[in-house]
C-alpha cells in the first residue's frame, strides 16, 4: 500500500534534478576562463514533468519489461543560447551561475521539505491506528 507513493517519487525526481542541475553550474563556473566554452543548463523540472522525459513513467525493472523508462535516466543539459560571449567565446557569467546555484538550492531544498513533511504526514497516520 505504502510502497508507491507518488508525492515520494517527485520529491526524489526533484532533488535529483536539483543535483544535475548544481553540477552543471559548478562545471560552468569551473570554466569561466576557458576560450570557447558554452554554458549549459538543464530544462526546469516543470518541464520534465509535462512531457515524457520525467520520472513518472512506468519502469523497466527487468528486461522482460516492454515499455518501461529506465530507473536512473540523465537529464540532458542544452547550451544557453540567450547568454552573451567574451571575445575569447566564452559564454559563462559568474553572476548569472551564482543566481541560478542559489535558485537550485531552493529547489533542492524544497524537495527535502516536500520529502520530509510527507513522511511526517505518513507517521501520523500510521499511528493514529
Amino acid at each position: 500500500m505504502f510502497e508507491n507513493l507518488d508525492i515520494f517519487r517527485m520529491s526524489h525526481a526533484m532533488a535529483r534534478h536539483a543535483g544535475a542541475r548544481q553540477a552543471l553550474i559548478a562545471q560552468n563556473m569551473a570554466n569561466a576562463d576557458t576560450p570557447g566554452y558554452a554554458a549549459r543548463d538543464l530544462a526546469p523540472f516543470q518541464a520534465y514533468l509535462e512531457t515524457d522525459t520525467g520520472d513518472f513513467r512506468p519502469r523497466a525493472t527487468r528486461a522482460a519489461h516492454l515499455h518501461g523508462a529506465g530507473a536512473n535516466r540523465a537529464y540532458d543539459p542544452s547550451i544557453r543560447h540567450d547568454a552573451e560571449s567574451d571575445p575569447n567565446g566564452n559564454s559563462v557569467s559568474i553572476e548569472t551561475e551564482m543566481v541560478k546555484a542559489v535558485e537550485v538550492k531552493r529547489q533542492h531544498d524544497r524537495a527535502l521539505a516536500i520529502y520530509k513533511h510527507s513522511l511526517t504526514v505518513l507517521r501520523n497516520a500510521v499511528s493514529a491506528r
